[in-house]
């Protein structure tokens, strides 16, 4: 078996104003448990050849928010190798952000990235 530990995929993504389910522009949680499903099914074709199939979450955190306009970034690390399963730290932060005061589709990018939120997974090949 080979350890793939300290393998990561990143995957950004512009957040649409349709995801927006809240008032100020707030996109639900589960936008990002969306994009670490992706990043995880990336980690395991690139180590396995399979999409491979999400099995659990042992931890998530929501840290800030996520807003409609957000461009954010989906981080995954390999933290272990197991026979057919591994387990993968996710990291969702925000890298720029609509800026309405200052005009209808104004936008910055953000000199410190906003953690927005994080978890803990496990994967399983078949």
């Amino acid at each position: 078996m080979t350890s793939h530990d300290g393998l990561t995929v990143t995957h950004r993504r512009y957040v649409p104003h349709g995801h927006a389910h809240y008032g100020g522009g707030l996109v639900d949680g589960a936008y990002a448990l969306g994009m670490f499903g992706d990043v995880a099914t990336e980690l395991c074709i690139r180590t396995d050849g399979d999409e491979g199939l999400f099995a659990s979450y042992s931890e998530v955190q929501f840290k800030a928010a996520i807003r409609a306009g957000d461009v954010v970034e989906a981080a995954g690390t390999i933290t272990r190798t197991g026979s057919r399963s591994r387990t993968i730290d996710f990291t969702l932060t925000v890298v720029c952000r609509s800026d309405p005061d200052t005009g209808a589709s104004a936008a910055v990018v953000l000199d410190d990235p906003v953690l927005a939120a994080t978890a803990v997974g496990t994967v399983v090949i078949p």
